[in-house]
């Protein structure tokens, strides 16, 4: 029996492997996993943890790499990006790099080689799409950002607005959570609270800039869900659709021709900041909270702009796919103590 494809480009990400590990761990394994990494060699105790899935390096500025894909695991059902150069500030320093891994061109024009309607391409973007002026941004508020990140990432979205016929636009604000498999490089959110409060100094925070942080298995159930539901579009005649999935405006779907086309905000359900964040580490602790010392995010200068408050409304995440994503101190007890195991 022929098993769904997915493919993971930037699989020795973050997120690509708590994607990965999501994926491989489903009852019974009801798909073909492949991923792209950069580097020409993918750890091995990733390849461990999920055997037989294939690894293929690809170069996402120039596309190479992609036909080997074509060759040998052939066309995805569903794609999902995680790949992108994530920090702003060197977004900031080198936007042209930014450019070229950011908007997935190479990508999109791949795809676009094969029977384009039948691949879901699910990309993450990000909450810097939003200006940051208001709380609680909806997904029909217009996009303005405001520092070469945020560009980057509205370009992307436009993009495949205008060359997917099947996507889903994920806008993810800060993903934390457990470390991964093969340990990545860059500092996590919770671990690095976690070992700045252990000190025991005073430390300052942000206490005027805000965002509703999600943790990174509640953003590959996500993933998941949309995978199966596209699946069942696909492949069970609409069988599995809800009715509220059925009936949104913004998801269109027809017997002759299919399609599913989503922009979502990909966010926790608690708006807060830097200060907030750190608390919650303390109090799980039980570090002293006045070592956390409030500081206006006007007050430095981080070689980029950033915007003040990037709160989502997530009502049509919960509404569509019927997830609840954990809150922050929530997400923070369960950070820590898989970090304690």
């Amino acid at each position: 029996m022929r098993k769904e494809k997915v493919l993971i480009v930037g699989g020795t990400g973050y997120l690509g492997q708590h994607l990965l590990q999501g994926y491989a761990e489903i009852n019974e394994r009801p798909y073909d996993l492949a991923f792209t990494q950069h580097s020409s060699l993918p750890p091995q105790v990733l390849l461990d943890a999920i055997s037989g899935s294939l690894a293929f390096p690809v170069d996402l500025k120039s596309g190479s790499g992609f036909e080997a894909i074509s060759n040998t695991f052939g066309q995805p059902d569903v794609v999902v990006n995680c790949a992108a150069i994530s920090v702003p500030r060197a977004c900031e320093i080198d936007p042209d790099a930014a450019l070229a891994i950011n908007v997935p061109s190479s990508l999109v024009k791949w795809l676009k080689s094969f029977n384009e309607k039948s691949t879901l391409l699910i990309h993450l973007s990000s909450d810097q799409v939003y200006e940051g002026e208001k709380s609680f941004y909806k997904e029909d508020d217009i996009a303005v950002p405001v520092n070469v990140y945020g560009k980057t990432k509205v370009a992307a979205e436009e993009l495949i607005s205008k060359q997917c016929s099947n996507f889903t636009i994920l806008r993810s604000s800060i993903i934390y959570g457990p470390q991964t498999i093969s340990p990545v490089p860059k500092s996590l959110p919770i671990q690095w609270l976690d070992g700045v409060l252990a000190k025991g100094e005073k430390v300052n925070f942000f206490h005027d800039e805000f965002r509703c942080p999600i943790y990174v298995k509640d953003l590959v159930t996500i993933i998941l869900a949309l995978t199966s539901q596209w699946i069942s579009v696909q492949f069970k005649k609409l069988r599995h659709l809800s009715s509220m999935f059925m009936k949104m405006a913004f998801l269109i779907l027809s017997a002759e021709n299919k399609q599913m086309q989503l922009v979502l905000n990909a966010g926790g359900p608690d708006r807060i900041s830097r200060v907030q964040m750190a608390e919650a580490v303390a109090q799980y602790r039980g570090y002293d909270t006045s070592l956390i010392q409030p500081l206006s995010a006007s007050s430095v200068d981080r070689g980029v702009r950033c915007p003040a408050d990037i709160s989502m409304d997530i009502t049509r995440l919960v509404e569509i796919l019927k997830i609840h994503p954990v809150s922050f101190k929530e997400g923070v007890r369960l950070t820590l103590a898989a970090e304690a195991k």
